[in-house]
């Protein structure tokens, strides 16, 4: 009797465990973004944020790294750079359009390349 409780207790914990095995689609990226100020760096946070799938975005103004956790299922790093593009900053993969960098504050217009 007690075989055959200790039986169904381990396969009762084993199922439990393959249950809660999740498999994750989240990317860590990191990239560089164009920028100078503080001000710059809400704009970039918050167009990444926009982002469906974007768990967390960080952008060092010193090192201009932007940070992100990115869900792959729901967007791709490709759709992160046109975002943050299309704000008026450049990035390493794409480069914003000039009239969204002719719309930054000036304190925020960075030298292009």
């Amino acid at each position: 009797m007690k075989k055959i409780i200790l039986i169904i207790l381990v396969t009762f914990v084993g199922f439990s465990a393959q249950a809660q095995a999740k498999k994750s689609k989240n990317l860590k990226y990191t990239t560089e973004v164009n920028g100078n100020c503080e001000q710059c760096k809400k704009r970039i946070e918050k167009a990444a944020f926009g982002v469906p799938g974007v768990k967390t975005a960080n952008w060092d103004i010193t090192s201009h790294q932007l940070t992100v956790i990115l869900n792959e299922e729901k967007s791709s790093t490709a759709d992160l750079n046109n975002a943050i593009a299309k704000v008026g900053h450049d990035t390493k993969e794409v480069k914003a359009a000039e009239a969204d960098y002719d719309n930054l504050h000036t304190c925020c217009k960075y030298v292009r390349e």
